[in-house]
């Protein structure tokens, strides 16, 4: 009999420690986490229930991936997005290539992964100029004296590069051209489609998911000027947080299955991938035309 009860407070203890053992590595997990909670922020490229779905999703995994809550926060417009996390209110965000820049500078983003094509290649979109079918603008050039529907004004895609290639093209953007920000990609499609402009900006990621959705008949426009091919968003980490946090973040990140990335991929306009590994080096391109542009955050919002 006493041998039966010392086996049992054997098995009671054993089961105590493991039980212990687990509670220890759950706390390890969620103190980790920056207040208990990490806030994620996306800038509002796109707009809809889809949208916040397919980031509430993607939320919900990194949770789950990381051990400890993870709050959505979509920003009002781009400039918010750098200015939150300068402010210390995100933990990580995914951010557009040009606000990238701006948060790498001003609030020590760390890039730590990209969406990946399935063959797990970084994924790309281009920036467009798009105008009627019908339109005697044939050239960047004869935008002269026209009306052109831009994005956002701290949009790669959106403002950054539709400039680049009006400069280059020998027009001054701001008297040569009447600009309308439309504050943001589907705004910017709606005035060209509802001919409240004579041309508009609308980015291959924009155009994949309005024709998908029935919303842009590209028979009906043609293009421009399109760009050559740009980085995707990085998702990145506040630099001042504990590496081991931001390497936690990436691993979480780096986990993700294509399957569980469809609806973020869908968003994206492209087909399902995993995520892959990101470095500061891939946004060289954008880096040295905001150089070139002598541009400041200031200026774009």
């Amino acid at each position: 009999m006493k041998t039966t009860r010392l086996v049992v407070l054997a098995a009671a203890v054993a089961a105590l420690a493991v039980t212990v053992a687990a509670g220890a590595s759950a706390a390890r997990k969620v103190s980790s986490c920056p207040n208990g909670q990490v806030n994620f922020g996306v800038e509002p490229y796109d707009t809809g229930a889809k949208f916040t779905a397919a980031y509430q999703s993607l939320t919900k995994i990194l949770s789950e991936n990381l051990g400890c809550p993870v709050k959505l926060v979509v920003t009002s417009n781009y400039t918010a997005e750098v200015e939150a996390m300068r402010a210390k209110k995100l933990d990580v965000a995914e951010f557009g290539p040009l606000g990238y820049i701006f948060a790498h500078q001003l609030a020590k983003a760390q890039p730590v992964a990209v969406f990946a094509t399935k063959d797990k290649k970084p994924v790309t979109y281009t920036a467009a100029i798009w105008v009627p079918t019908n339109s005697t603008i044939t050239s960047v050039a004869g935008l002269k004296g026209h009306t052109l529907a831009l994005s956002d004004p701290a949009s790669t895609s959106g403002n950054l590069l539709p400039l680049y290639a009006m400069e280059k093209a020998g027009l001054n953007p701001t008297k040569d051209v009447s600009i309308k920000y439309a504050g943001g990609h589907p705004q910017s499609l709606l005035a060209l489609t509802n001919g409240q402009v004579d041309a508009a900006e609308v980015n291959s990621q924009q155009q994949a998911t309005a024709t998908a959705a029935g919303q842009f008949d590209t028979t009906k426009f043609k293009v421009l000027w399109r760009s050559d091919p740009l980085p995707n968003d990085p998702i990145t980490v506040r630099g001042d947080l504990p590496a081991a946090f931001q390497a936690a973040v990436k691993a979480a990140l780096l986990k993700m299955t294509p399957t569980q990335l469809t609806l973020v991929d869908t968003e994206l306009g492209v087909d399902s991938g995993p995520m892959i590994a990101a470095t500061d080096s891939m946004f060289k391109t954008i880096r040295d035309v905001v150089s070139i542009e002598h541009l400041k955050i200031s200026q774009i919002g």
